[in-house]
């Protein structure tokens, strides 16, 4: 069942209201759900929001009431729980199509793709600079999407979401016309005279699935890969971040052409209606258990995908590593990163076994540095996304073998959807901690005697999406390297490959398949065409029938190489 939302535009709510929920308040047909304060069990009650909503647990950290408000508002909508969710209906806006709607939809877009707009230059450089007018006219409304989504600071998400996506569209916008330009490649004797070139060209209309962590940044990076390459798309932003994902399809179509880029809401409803049309790329965000499901129904159209997943990222410190830099470096990458929700997030820590404990020391000396003696009160960490991700993670922390280890942090308030900062030293491998992704704000510290020990320990379990290794020695530096397969490694930090564009940002395995960034999101958009230019010259009798003899020795000592044997096989000089 659905709810429609019946309360008077801006009803209730007084102070700098942002055009995202005057716009969400305003619209016909929306689906407003809310959390009660007795909420359990991840169940969400729909409906107009009421004064139940003042009783959810104050959340003192942030002094803008405003700010407050839009974070008990946050809602965590799926499928099984709300219904059809409403298509968004405003005056000069395309309609976002609901399930039902997804035949039409693509018949629209493919017959907005076989114009050719998308073909030229203009028209990609065109939208690359309205997503950077979006970007600058509406900060203010995307920081507080992500606040109201995932509680997320605002200077951690203008860093990872807003200044990551501007940053790809500059470059997309510099560099273009050198992606677009057809490559030239050296010719071969068996076609001479001729040319050759690889040209680009977009693989046609898309499909963009994107994840709830970093809802923005990855809805819109994947759609500046497909823009680029000259592709229509259609975005599907995650359910699980509703207020971004309601943005996303108010602004979609104010700044970039609706005719060829599209936004669908919804579900679980709506992505399978999605994933059962044909589609010339799908690019996936998320988890290995969906990346499968995308994959077979990719398959039977014989669709090509890009899966970008996630996996256990590994740490490893070896006795020579500076501790001081490295651990700062892994605090942030594993809670200033949406605190540990992140794919790239410092999952576990090996550490040799003569430092381990003088690491956990310092690393407990450095949570309390970045945020404070009660973390729960610092402006600088992001909460847990909803009640079902908060009772997954309760549930390994209230693991017998795990609970017994918690060395640092491990307190909880449901209410507010807040685990601290969490070590857990020396747990069992075998301990679903150990086994599955943890993506939340638990850190396991393990000791090992070596780095070959280590090594067994990380490559026993799937391919990760990113590995990071802590050490001085250029040995171990290079043996890491050879000897662990990941999507991504970084030596001596966490994270930081995600940012550098000349870099292709991907997973092996079970982290994912295919990768994007910089120019590499242009090639995972576009088709490499090989074309080969000839003219009426050079046309040898010898490539056609019949074979004599004397044809014959000449294509074979042309095709072994031998030039001067085919010069004689012409003379009659060679047999």
């Amino acid at each position: 069942m659905s709810a429609v939302m019946t309360t008077a535009p801006g009803a209730g709510l007084r102070g700098p209201l942002s055009a995202l929920r005057i716009a969400t308040l305003a619209s016909p047909g929306i689906v407003v759900p809310t959390r009660s304060s007795n909420q359990s069990g991840g169940r969400v009650r729909v409906g107009t929001v009421t004064a139940e909503l003042q009783s959810c647990a104050a959340l003192s950290r942030w002094d803008n009431s405003e700010l407050r408000r839009l974070w008990k508002r946050r809602a965590f909508v799926t499928r099984s729980s709300v219904g059809v969710v409403d298509a968004l209906a405003m005056e000069d806006h395309q309609d976002v199509e609901a399930g039902h709607g997804v035949g039409k939809l693509m018949v629209e877009v493919r017959a907005a793709y076989k114009s050719g707009r998308t073909r030229t230059p203009a028209w990609r450089v065109e939208q690359l600079n309205g997503i950077v007018r979006m970007l600058g006219e509406c900060e203010g409304e995307i920081l507080e999407a992500l606040f109201a989504d995932l509680g997320k600071p605002a200077h951690e998400a203008y860093v990872a979401e807003i200044s990551l996506v501007r940053s790809s569209c500059k470059l997309a916008i510099k560099e273009l016309k050198k992606w677009m330009t057809p490559v030239k490649v050296s010719g071969s004797v068996t076609s001479f005279p001729s040319s050759a070139a690889v040209v680009s060209e977009p693989l046609g209309v898309t499909l963009v699935i994107s994840a709830w962590n970093f809802p923005f940044l990855l809805s819109v990076d994947p759609m500046i890969g497909a823009i680029s390459a000259g592709c229509a798309m259609v975005l599907k932003p995650s359910e699980v971040a509703p207020a971004t994902s309601a943005l996303l399809a108010k602004l979609v179509p104010l700044y970039l052409d609706s005719s060829m880029i599209r936004v669908v809401e919804g579900g679980v409803e709506e992505t399978t209606a999605l994933l059962e049309q044909k589609w010339d790329k799908i690019f996936y965000t998320g988890s290995a258990k969906v990346g499968r499901i995308v994959m077979a129904a990719a398959a039977k159209h014989l669709t090509p995908v890009t899966l970008e997943l996630g996996g256990k990222c590994p740490a490893y410190f070896d006795r020579s590593a500076d501790l001081k830099v490295g651990l700062r470096r892994i605090a942030q990458g594993k809670w200033g990163n949406n605190n540990g929700q992140a794919c790239i997030s410092p999952d576990y820590i090996l550490v040799d076994e003569s430092i381990a404990s003088e690491l956990v020391d310092a690393l407990k000396d450095i949570i309390e540095k970045f945020y404070g003696k009660d973390p729960k009160m610092s402006k600088d960490l992001a909460r847990v996304v909803n009640a079902s991700h908060y009772s997954r993670l309760t549930n390994l922390l209230d693991d017998p073998r795990v609970s017994s280890k918690i060395v640092h942090g491990g307190e909880r308030d449901e209410s507010n959807l807040y685990i601290a900062p969490t070590l857990v030293y020396d747990v069992p491998l075998e301990t679903p901690l150990m086994l599955e992704e943890i993506f939340g704000p638990i850190l396991p510290i393990m000791k090992v005697k070596n780095e070959q020990e280590a090594i067994d320990i990380i490559n026993e379990r799937a391919k990760p999406l990113a590995a990071y290794v802590f050490t001085s020695k250029k040995e171990v530096k290079e043996l890491m390297v050879a000897s662990i397969s990941s999507g991504g490694m970084v030596v001596n930090d966490t994270v930081l490959h995600f940012v550098n564009p000349g870099l292709p940002f991907g997973g092996v395995g079970e982290s994912g398949m295919g990768s994007y960034h910089g120019k590499f999101s242009f090639d995972a958009f576009s088709h490499k065409k090989a074309v080969l230019y000839r003219n009426s010259l050079g046309d040898v009798p010898a490539r056609y029938p019949p074979f004599t003899k004397k044809k014959q020795s000449f294509l074979r000592c042309v095709l072994d190489g031998n030039y001067v044997g085919a010069i004689l096989s012409l003379v009659g000089l060679k047999k």
